[in-house]
């Protein structure tokens, strides 16, 4: 077991998750205070690392990527003081967050946990219900559905759509920015089959931001929230063996040959074959890699195609 206590959270190892709790105090950002207590398995994490510095230093914790809806929805754009998986740490505590980051590694180790992205999401975001308010617009979500309503001060172009509604079935990713220089930031529901983008003042599906106030820090968290209930944008399609896919195909038995090759043309087929049979054990090979075939689905389609060329008397 190994914890460490600072300004902005405690954070606990107990050789299986990494047990974040926010701190109270003032200057702890709302961002942090709003997420709450939350774990980290094992199995999201990619790395730790202890920063140090003249008066104390930073500590890391990296996850895979794919593995967080918050981190997978905001892109970088949180500010350090706001980023949950990272805490300041005092000169006094040095020893102990040096500590953490051998414990945490260690277990990485032993366990072989990959550092590479993920197709899942490995953190169940935040908890709902949340409402988060932007400069021109409410955004509230309860799990099921998101309602969006306008200010005094949104644009003719929204007030003439009036309040939204979706379903999370009507939703096909959801994204935010934070503000960059004069660029405003935004908070965007894109709806299935919407290929048009406004701007983020005249999008009806949009909320505006500006800057990364505090209060701004909420309306990251309910992008995560909807994020992390919407399929995740690194899952591959539908892996299920149907037919005409190219597993469905590398599982088929063998077709029948149409017709007996004439007796002149044995040593060209034999070459034809040994190349076809490369190209199958390739095809075989990139499907296991790419997860459509499961290991004892390689194994056995492995066998059956080099029993077809290498049949016994």
């Amino acid at each position: 077991m190994a914890e460490l206590m600072v300004r902005d959270g405690t954070w606990t190892f107990d050789d299986e998750v990494v047990r974040i709790v926010p701190g109270r105090e003032r200057g702890v950002h709302k961002l942090r205070q709003d997420l709450g207590e939350f774990t980290v398995p094992l199995t999201a994490m990619a790395g730790i690392a202890y920063e140090p510095a003249r008066k104390g230093g930073r500590l890391r914790l990296r996850l895979r990527d794919g593995a967080d809806p918050l981190l997978q929805v905001t892109g970088g754009g949180l500010p350090d003081e706001a980023n949950p998986y990272q805490v300041s740490v005092d000169a006094a505590r040095v020893d102990v967050a040096e500590y953490f980051v051998d414990a945490v590694r260690q277990a990485l180790m032993l366990e072989q946990i990959p550092d590479g992205p993920v197709d899942r999401y490995l953190l169940p975001g935040p908890s709902v219900p949340l409402s988060a308010a932007g400069v021109d617009g409410i955004a509230s979500f309860d799990g099921e559905r998101v309602h969006l309503e306008w200010r005094w001060n949104t644009s003719e172009t929204k007030r003439h759509w009036g309040p939204r509604d979706f379903a999370l079935a009507d939703l096909e990713a959801v994204e935010w920015r934070a503000a960059a220089g004069l660029e405003s930031g935004y908070l965007r529901f894109r709806t299935r089959g919407t290929t048009e983008r406004f701007a983020p003042e005249h999008d009806p599906n949009s909320i505006e931001l500006w800057g990364f106030k505090k209060e701004s820090g909420t309306t990251a968290l309910l992008a995560a929230a909807v994020a992390a209930r919407l399929p995740h944008p690194s899952a591959g399609p539908d892996k299920t063996l149907t037919a005409g896919t190219p597993a469905a195909a590398a599982l088929a038995p063998p077709a029948p040959e149409a017709s007996p090759r004439p007796a002149g043309a044995a040593s060209t087929a034999a070459a034809d074959d040994h190349d076809a049979l490369l190209r199958r054990l390739r095809e075989l090979g990139e499907l296991r890699r790419e997860g459509i075939l499961t290991e004892e689905e390689f194994t056995a389609t492995k066998a059956a195609v080099l029993q077809r060329f290498h049949p016994t008397g």
